[in-house]
């Protein structure tokens, strides 16, 4: 370990914006939304996409901080983590909660209740895992908060991350080094727990069985890493990446979840593996004319827009089931569609970007308060709204 930093602080570089991983956003939030109206069988892998962006981007704001100023600043990165990402979240819980309260039967209205304080403390992967829940049954209309498990294994990562990065920042001058073998060496055990899991529902969602794909995406991240990767693609890294774009779309086209038994296996592992190389050459040259060539208007916007469309896309399934609507299945997707990307819109514009941009009361004690007001708002929502009384069975009449 080497000497402490002893330059005075400068403003960390501010990462320059890519608009081809606008674009891989937006092919992730689009896989998904195929997968769970029954189009795609394997675009939820979208959702590992999105893991391994998440790694790459948090990362590499981590590295670029610790360089220019020797050290991370965890309340800084957590207040900012919970700037861009609560709001929306908060505004989605309640609102879903309100409308299912008041519209939906019975029994989803007694999970949703049930379910949301996990939602809310961002351990509701760990909630389906405990209650035995089954990922894979992509139809089932039992609950409107299921696909937050991806959200929390995100969160609890952005927990535990950004600390351990801070620590190797306190002791090394590179402290890239370190990041990139502890990435690395962890990656390795995560793929053997999901490797020697039985259960596809409890690997597929745990935080540890998944952390490897947020952390090849912190691997890339690490400036040596990705400068060997440019060299490894010699003149041709747009062949590179298009060869790897083209496994992952091999991969949504061909596998259907426990269908292939493979995916756990080493699966997951490769799709995680393309998706950092894709990742991080569009990163490594992001004036190059093959990365802008890539920046189409409609798939980037649905990734500028594609965490609030990640939220609210699986409630707008489970109220607007075909049962309730009555629709068709290509009618019904595209009312799913129009419907989940309204809402996206307007909470990135009038919530999200509000609050994380302009608001200066998100910030400092007044952001504190806000926080915990929010919180407590949301535990008087699950607190206080009445639960259906459970059906009466007459057992006369059996």
């Amino acid at each position: 370990m080497s000497e402490l930093r002893s330059a005075p602080p400068v403003a960390p570089a501010r990462p320059r914006h890519v608009a081809a991983l606008d674009v891989v956003r937006g092919a992730a939030i689009t896989g998904v939304l195929l997968f769970h109206t029954g189009h795609l069988p394997g675009g939820f892998l979208g959702v590992d996409l999105f893991f391994v962006l998440s790694g790459h981007l948090i990362t590499d704001l981590l590295l670029r901080e610790a360089a220019a100023t020797g050290r991370v600043s965890l309340a800084a990165f957590w207040g900012r983590r919970i700037r861009r990402l609560l709001p929306a979240l908060a505004v989605m819980l309640a609102v879903v909660t309100a409308v299912t309260w008041a519209v939906a039967p019975p029994g989803l209205v007694r999970t949703t209740l049930a379910d949301l304080p996990w939602a809310q403390l961002q351990l509701f992967n760990w909630h389906l895992i405990a209650e035995s829940s089954d990922y894979w049954d992509r139809f089932g209309q039992d609950r409107v908060f299921e696909h937050l498990w991806s959200i929390a294994v995100e969160e609890q990562f952005y927990l535990v991350w950004p600390a351990l990065v801070a620590v190797f920042a306190l002791g090394w001058r590179r402290v890239d080094r370190p990041v990139a073998a502890a990435a690395g060496l962890v990656s390795v055990f995560s793929v053997l727990f999901m490797a020697l899991g039985a259960d596809p529902s409890r690997v597929y969602m745990g935080t540890d069985t998944r952390a490897f794909s947020l952390l090849l995406g912190a691997l890339v991240a690490a400036p040596a890493v990705r400068r060997g990767l440019v060299r490894a693609c010699g003149r041709r890294p747009g062949a590179a990446a298009a060869l790897a774009a083209s496994g992952i779309g091999a991969m949504w086209l061909l596998v259907d979840g426990t269908g292939g038994p493979w995916l756990f296996d080493g699966g997951l592992f490769a799709h995680a593996l393309l998706s950092a190389v894709l990742i991080a050459l569009l990163a490594s040259a992001p004036d190059a004319g093959w990365p802008r060539a890539l920046a189409a208007r409609p798939l980037r916007w649905l990734g500028l827009v594609s965490y609030s469309l990640y939220l609210w896309h699986w409630p707008v399934i489970v109220l607007l089931s075909p049962e309730a609507t009555g629709f068709g299945r290509w009618s019904w997707t595209a009312l799913v569609c129009a419907v989940s990307i309204a809402l996206a819109a307007v909470s990135k514009y009038l919530v999200e970007d509000p609050i994380r941009y302009r608001a200066g009361w998100a910030r400092g004690r007044r952001g504190a308060l806000a926080l915990t007001a929010a919180m407590v708002a949301l535990a008087l929502l699950w607190t206080l709204l009445p639960e259906p009384a459970p059906p009466v069975v007459d057992v006369g009449g059996l």
